[in-house]
């Protein structure tokens, strides 16, 4: 069993007061279905990131499966690593997709527990979609240590493959914030500059315009694996639904963290 790390800090520990904190992200937000085949999600503490999450997560439609792929913030593990445990929150249990973890063996993608053990990327989605579905669900975690293109694409080939052995219908969600300590008007530039490029679904273009700016958003490899994985499935769109920073929340715009919702359909 993987329990949660964060709870307690990034959301609450109390399911009452976790399902209060997550309806307050989506006070304003329009439910409603989309076929989305991927998203980005930020996976920072829900009084800073809940609300541009919430605006996936308004989204989301019904699959067997959402495959959960986050950077590995601890160093911990394998480069490239899939959980195989049922994963525990405040609001109960989440079995792994263990059709998906046979299809992957031999792959990249390892099953290594280590790399989630710590890890906060992935553990901050689930509540989300616990409290959003209304259906029996399964996850795949994904941790990636390694976030370099020619990883990142093929942990999204590998995806792909995964999921039409075993014939499922999944959602991908990156988790990742974008810039962090940067002032509000760098962040913005440089985070606008990188989503144009993910709004565009081209893999290259984002790695270059992130060693261009020298970027610091954490989970570029997950967002290169997902749109990856996504085109292979028929994605043809991607769309950004809202951005803010830390600064929004705080006032303290001389030091920010840029968080996007983002859309893939």
């Amino acid at each position: 069993m993987r329990e949660p790390v964060v709870a307690g800090q990034f959301y609450p520990s109390n399911p009452k007061e976790l399902k209060k904190e997550i309806r307050k992200c989506f006070k304003g937000i329009e439910v409603s279905s989309h076929d989305l085949i991927g998203a980005v999600a930020p996976h920072a503490g829900y009084s800073f990131s809940g609300h541009v999450a919430a605006h996936v997560y308004a989204r989301i439609p019904s699959a067997d499966t959402y495959i959960i792929i986050g950077p590995n913030h601890t160093g911990y593990g394998s480069p490239i690593s899939a959980s195989a445990d049922t994963w525990s929150t405040p609001l109960g249990e989440i079995r792994t997709d263990g059709d998906l973890i046979k299809a992957l063996a031999g792959s990249i993608i390892d099953v290594d527990e280590l790399a989630h053990r710590f890890e906060h990327s992935i553990e901050v989605q689930l509540p989300f979609l616990q409290y959003t579905l209304d259906h029996d669900f399964e996850i795949l975690p994904i941790c990636m240590g390694l976030q370099d293109e020619e990883t990142a694409s093929e942990v999204g080939h590998e995806i792909v493959r995964a999921v039409k052995d075993a014939g499922k219908k999944v959602v991908i969600i990156a988790s990742s914030d974008f810039t962090h300590y940067q002032s509000a008007d760098i962040a913005y530039d440089t985070d606008q500059y990188i989503i144009e490029a993910i709004e565009k679904m081209d893999v290259s273009e984002i790695y270059r315009r992130i060693m261009e700016k020298n970027a610091s958003a954490c989970g570029f490899g997950p967002i290169a694996a997902m749109i990856t994985a996504a085109k292979l499935l028929d994605a043809t769109k991607a769309k950004l639904l809202t951005y803010s920073t830390s600064g929004d929340v705080i006032g303290d715009m001389s030091s920010v963290v840029g968080y996007g919702a983002i859309t893939v359909e």
